[in-house]
């Protein structure tokens, strides 16, 4: 039997009205997500979406000749499937585990079946959509434009926001893979920001000593996304009071 859901474990899930989150409660399935893990390949089918709990998710984008990047990172404010209810059931990129932990699982078909209802699950999944596409449009202006020490410091902080904890377990070259730079750039930056004291690197783990530091230090890009999921979720739990008290109003008047 899968663990009964905790809605606050992911933010989408927790700014679902009572009645939504009630009727797909019983088929959420709190799964594992080792690192690693492949959840979708380029092209592939959607036969599940996700809810991420406290495991991250690095979406790439794969060229021709093998090389990647990250076009985006999905956590506990969001959720895996996107193209699901966007018109297609593939995805033209390939989603992996960049930090082990859980998520929700829910079929595909039940998902559809909700946002088909044109209801508050539609209405907040096309906000998170929005959010995401300034996620990563802001990602591939970063790339071009601003330095590897900037990109370093705004995936640090992205991925801290996430997590909830000053220590991460990720390698250099995982980092510069995820950036698609190379290792010698984050080699490179890393030594600085250790350096001036912000963070601590041994061996695959990553310790932030001052995170003030390194907002002072990251481009404008980290706080543009933050502010569009901010505001993604402040809509909705305006959106989640209004659908509570016309249910309410509902009753009284019967």
């Amino acid at each position: 039997m899968p663990a009964r859901p905790i809605t606050n474990q992911n933010q989408l899930l927790a700014a679902l009205p009572a009645e939504i989150f009630g009727r797909i409660s019983p088929h959420l399935e709190l799964i594992p997500m080792p690192l690693g893990q492949v959840l979708y390949e380029s092209g592939g089918q959607l036969q599940y979406v996700y809810f991420p709990t406290t495991s991250i998710v690095s979406l790439h984008y794969i060229m021709e000749n093998g090389a990647s990047a990250e076009i985006a990172g999905v956590g506990n404010e969001g959720v895996l499937g996107i193209s699901l209810f966007m018109g297609g059931n593939t995805t033209p990129s390939l989603a992996t585990v960049q930090t082990a932990g859980n998520a929700y699982r829910l079929k595909a078909r039940l998902v559809m079946d909700e946002f088909n209802r044109a209801g508050p699950m539609m209405r907040l999944m096309l906000r998170y959509t929005q959010a995401l596409i300034t996620q990563t449009s802001q990602t591939a202006v970063c790339n071009r434009h601003h330095s590897v020490e900037q990109q370093l410091c705004r995936w640090l902080l992205s991925t801290l926001d996430r997590l909830g904890s000053s220590e991460l377990i990720m390698t250099q070259e995982l980092i510069a893979g995820m950036l698609g730079v190379r290792r010698e750039g984050i080699t490179e930056a890393a030594g600085n920001l250790q350096r001036a004291g912000l963070i601590r690197y041994r061996r695959g783990h990553i310790t932030v000593l001052d995170r003030t530091g390194l907002e002072s230090r990251v481009c404008e890009c980290y706080d543009v996304v933050k502010k569009e999921f901010r505001r993604l979720l402040s809509d909705a739990e305006v959106a989640k009071s209004l659908a509570m008290n016309q249910a309410a109003g509902a009753s009284w008047e019967r």
